[in-house]
């Protein structure tokens, strides 16, 4: 096997795995939504939201259905979501959420990875002040005419809405709510007949520091050896 082979395995390897963790975020995502609001997703918003999630990550069905399945069952895993604030290198404001069935574990684990990339942890407060909790959902423009929906949405709690593009650089609506106006911007969406592509709670930088290429992928490969970790769901940065 030559060198383009060993290339394109590693390309392959590293999609393979993002889309397990991808698998496992969604995965926990779901059993929290059961927990809180049951199984059934007519009744239950988040789980909607949370499946919506899903299918455009394209999680297979029968994934789907046993996460479900597991998050309804007596023996299911009693996750606590957790959100812990530091500094990556170069003054780069962090915000990791995760979800945890073991907080001893997980904080061990994100103070390892702080240290091997040359951040911090801080300590509760000591970043958060600089984000700002919204609602964010990513629709597809095709056949929208996107100054009307704007109009429509705004007494649905729109702040704000834009374009943006997806990993594969397709192009999208991206628009912002506050995070206590989610479930009636949602509700909104859906009235329309409209599928998100996502619908996600983000801690949304107040501002943006630019950094030099060099020390921006310092930054990042904290970011990535963080977003790896088992037990973290997202990870949020001030990285322009």
């Amino acid at each position: 096997m030559g060198r383009i082979f060993e290339t394109r395995k590693a390309t392959m390897m590293a999609r393979w795995n993002k889309m397990a963790k991808v698998f496992t975020r969604i995965s926990k995502d779901i059993a929290i939504s059961v927990k809180s609001g049951g199984p059934n997703p007519d009744t239950n918003s988040t789980l909607r939201r949370v499946l919506q999630n899903a299918r455009a990550a394209n999680m297979p069905k029968d994934k789907v259905d046993a996460a479900i399945k597991r998050a309804s069952g007596q023996t299911a895993a009693d996750y606590e979501i957790v959100l812990y604030e530091g500094y990556a290198p170069h003054g780069i404001a962090l915000l990791v959420e995760t979800a945890t069935d073991n907080v001893v574990r997980t904080v061990a684990n994100v103070r390892m990875h702080f240290n091997k990339y040359g951040g911090n942890l801080g300590t509760t407060g000591s970043v958060a002040f600089m984000f700002q909790r919204m609602g964010v959902f990513r629709l597809n423009p095709e056949g929208l005419n996107a100054d009307e929906l704007e109009l429509e949405l705004i007494d649905h709690g729109l702040a704000d809405m834009g374009e943006g593009k997806g990993e594969k650089g397709e192009k999208q609506l991206i628009l912002h709510c506050a995070f206590t106006d989610f479930g009636q911007l949602q509700h909104a969406i859906e009235a329309k007949g409209l599928t998100p592509i996502s619908a996600e709670s983000e801690y949304v930088p107040q501002n943006l520091i630019e950094l030099p290429e060099d020390k921006a992928t310092e930054v990042l490969e904290l970011v990535d050896s963080l977003e790896q970790d088992e037990d973290v769901q997202r990870v949020f940065h001030n990285l322009g």
